[in-house]
């Protein structure tokens, strides 16, 4: 496949590795010093874009593999407020497109044990539960999109959980929020260089359970956007990880 990387910083540069690894060739690239040039002809001879951009360029970079009718894999979160509008977008015009909060596949396994934990946890009201996540400094948005993910989930099966609530922890005496008892807590830290890790908790009196994932580096990511461009060569529609992995 030849590959435009929409964004090159971190993740463009391992996606890059493993994409020249699996004999594709990188076309195109966005960074900093050409994202004002990025024009829709720019994906000529292009077969499919992926984008692990920043969240207020990533509908622009979508409407412009749309307007090219390039297929494009979408790694970037926060711009989920104009999802409808990129759906419907996509579906009308015939277009392709994969997108998810999280492209690493040991992630989309989490979510599918998260789902049915929150359905085991569903008729005990002793427990409360909340979520952790750990992502390095340089990351833009909080909660990621993987909490937000995770948060959506257990709303739609425990009982009296209609909503998240985040805290951003910069320092280690960030004073406390008051949380309501329909609110479902995401505790967003940044610190160091920590690629993502995931914690959800359920507490109750007695005793505590947990599941974490714990990202050792981006190649997971990575590794899941290039199988995810790949699955889309030939195929019109919106999907997610769980069409590609069947989970």
């Amino acid at each position: 496949m030849k590959i435009a990387l929409l964004g090159y910083g971190k993740m463009g540069k391992a996606i890059e590795k493993i994409a020249t690894a699996k004999g594709h060739e990188i076309v195109y690239k966005v960074n900093f010093e050409n994202a004002y040039d990025f024009m829709a002809v720019s994906l000529t001879n292009v077969d499919v874009a992926i984008d692990f951009s920043m969240p207020e360029a990533a509908v622009d970079n979508i409407l412009k593999c749309f307007s090219a009718k390039v297929p494009i894999v979408v790694g970037t979160t926060g711009w989920y407020d104009q999802f409808d509008f990129i759906k419907e977008k996509c579906l009308n015009e015939g277009q392709s497109m994969v997108y998810s909060s999280n492209f690493s596949i040991g992630v989309n396994i989490f979510f599918k044990m998260n789902k049915i934990l929150a359905k085991l946890m569903m008729e005990h009201s002793d427990y409360d539960v909340m979520i952790e996540e750990i992502h390095h400094t340089e990351k833009k948005d909080h909660p990621s999109g993987t909490s937000i993910s995770l948060a959506k989930q257990i709303i739609s099966e425990i009982k009296g959980k209609t909503d998240y609530k985040t805290r951003l922890l910069l320092k280690e005496n960030t004073p406390s929020q008051s949380l309501k008892p329909h609110e479902l807590l995401i505790e967003s830290i940044r610190k160091g260089d920590v690629t993502g890790d995931h914690t959800v908790k359920y507490e109750s009196v007695i005793d505590e359970i947990e599941i974490t994932h714990r990202a050792k580096s981006r190649y997971g990511f990575a590794k899941g956007a290039v199988l995810a461009a790949e699955w889309l060569q030939g195929k019109k529609g919106l999907y997610t990880m769980d069409d590609i992995l069947n989970l």
